[in-house]
Protein backbone atom coordinates (compact mmCIF):
# COMPACT_ATOMS: atom_id res chain seq x y z
CA UNK A 1 0.00 0.00 0.00
CA UNK A 2 1.53 3.18 -1.08
CA UNK A 3 2.52 5.87 1.41
CA UNK A 4 0.40 9.11 0.58
CA UNK A 5 1.80 11.51 3.48
CA UNK A 6 4.10 13.97 2.74
CA UNK A 7 8.04 13.82 3.33
CA UNK A 8 8.52 15.38 7.31
CA UNK A 9 11.63 16.97 5.60
CA UNK A 10 9.79 18.89 2.69
CA UNK A 11 6.42 20.01 5.14
CA UNK A 12 6.23 23.14 6.78
CA UNK A 13 3.80 23.12 9.76
CA UNK A 14 1.73 25.97 10.22
CA UNK A 15 -0.01 28.01 12.91
CA UNK A 16 -2.69 30.32 11.44
CA UNK A 17 -0.28 32.53 9.08
CA UNK A 18 3.42 31.60 11.15
CA UNK A 19 5.07 29.24 10.17
CA UNK A 20 6.26 27.44 12.81
CA UNK A 21 9.31 25.30 11.80
CA UNK A 22 10.30 22.41 9.77
CA UNK A 23 10.10 19.05 11.38
CA UNK A 24 14.07 18.63 10.67
CA UNK A 25 14.39 22.19 11.96
CA UNK A 26 15.51 22.99 16.41
CA UNK A 27 14.09 26.74 15.75
CA UNK A 28 10.73 28.17 14.82
CA UNK A 29 11.58 30.81 12.06
CA UNK A 30 10.42 33.74 14.26
CA UNK A 31 12.66 32.74 16.90
CA UNK A 32 15.73 32.87 14.15
CA UNK A 33 17.97 36.53 15.28
CA UNK A 34 18.64 38.81 12.48
CA UNK A 35 22.53 38.77 12.29
CA UNK A 36 24.35 41.56 10.41
CA UNK A 37 27.71 42.51 10.57
CA UNK A 38 29.10 44.04 12.99
CA UNK A 39 33.07 44.90 13.46
CA UNK A 40 34.81 44.44 17.11
CA UNK A 41 37.23 46.70 17.96
CA UNK A 42 39.86 43.46 18.42
CA UNK A 43 39.40 43.12 15.14
CA UNK A 44 40.73 46.62 14.03
CA UNK A 45 43.32 46.08 16.85
CA UNK A 46 44.96 43.07 15.56
CA UNK A 47 44.82 44.10 11.77
CA UNK A 48 46.33 47.40 13.13
CA UNK A 49 49.15 45.12 14.95
CA UNK A 50 49.99 42.59 12.49
CA UNK A 51 50.29 45.30 9.74
CA UNK A 52 52.60 47.29 11.75
CA UNK A 53 54.83 44.12 12.35
CA UNK A 54 54.83 43.26 8.71
CA UNK A 55 55.76 47.01 7.90
CA UNK A 56 58.39 48.23 10.29
CA UNK A 57 60.59 45.29 9.06
CA UNK A 58 60.37 46.65 5.65
CA UNK A 59 60.86 49.71 6.28
CA UNK A 60 63.91 49.16 8.45
CA UNK A 61 65.39 46.76 5.59
CA UNK A 62 64.31 49.24 2.93
CA UNK A 63 65.75 52.50 4.25
CA UNK A 64 68.87 50.81 5.86
CA UNK A 65 71.45 52.54 3.80
CA UNK A 66 70.03 55.58 4.25
CA UNK A 67 70.49 56.65 7.33
CA UNK A 68 69.03 56.72 10.71
CA UNK A 69 66.78 59.53 10.17
CA UNK A 70 65.66 58.48 7.12
CA UNK A 71 64.50 55.34 9.21
CA UNK A 72 62.75 57.27 11.73
CA UNK A 73 61.23 59.45 9.28
CA UNK A 74 59.82 56.74 7.22
CA UNK A 75 58.91 54.75 10.01
CA UNK A 76 56.84 57.51 11.61
CA UNK A 77 55.15 58.53 8.90
CA UNK A 78 54.10 54.90 8.10
CA UNK A 79 53.07 54.05 11.52
CA UNK A 80 50.84 57.70 11.52
CA UNK A 81 49.18 55.79 7.73
CA UNK A 82 48.67 52.41 10.28
CA UNK A 83 46.91 54.19 12.91
CA UNK A 84 44.82 56.90 10.87
CA UNK A 85 43.69 54.16 8.60
CA UNK A 86 42.77 51.95 12.02
CA UNK A 87 41.16 55.22 12.78
CA UNK A 88 38.94 55.46 10.65
CA UNK A 89 38.23 51.69 10.20
CA UNK A 90 36.18 52.04 13.60
CA UNK A 91 38.67 51.86 16.27
CA UNK A 92 38.27 55.49 17.26
CA UNK A 93 34.60 54.82 18.28
CA UNK A 94 35.73 52.09 20.17
CA UNK A 95 35.92 51.99 24.05
CA UNK A 96 39.06 53.47 25.85
CA UNK A 97 40.62 51.21 26.22
CA UNK A 98 40.82 49.55 23.06
CA UNK A 99 41.99 53.54 21.79
CA UNK A 100 44.98 53.26 24.20
CA UNK A 101 45.94 50.02 23.84
CA UNK A 102 45.92 50.72 19.72
CA UNK A 103 48.06 54.01 20.34
CA UNK A 104 50.65 52.58 22.77
CA UNK A 105 51.32 49.52 20.70
CA UNK A 106 51.70 51.52 17.36
CA UNK A 107 54.32 53.44 19.66
CA UNK A 108 55.52 50.97 21.01
CA UNK A 109 57.08 49.19 17.48
CA UNK A 110 57.58 52.37 16.05
CA UNK A 111 60.09 53.49 19.55
CA UNK A 112 61.55 49.69 19.20
CA UNK A 113 61.89 50.52 15.43
CA UNK A 114 63.38 53.79 15.88
CA UNK A 115 65.70 52.77 19.24
CA UNK A 116 67.75 49.86 16.59
CA UNK A 117 67.90 52.80 13.74
CA UNK A 118 69.44 55.18 16.46
CA UNK A 119 71.99 52.20 18.22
Amino acid sequence: MPDNRPDPAEEDIWAGDRRLSRPDSSLPDWYTPDVIYRPIPIAWFAGALVLQCIAMPIIFMLTLGSGPIAIVMASALVTGTIGWITWQRGIGNAALGWRIATITMLAGFLALNCFVALS
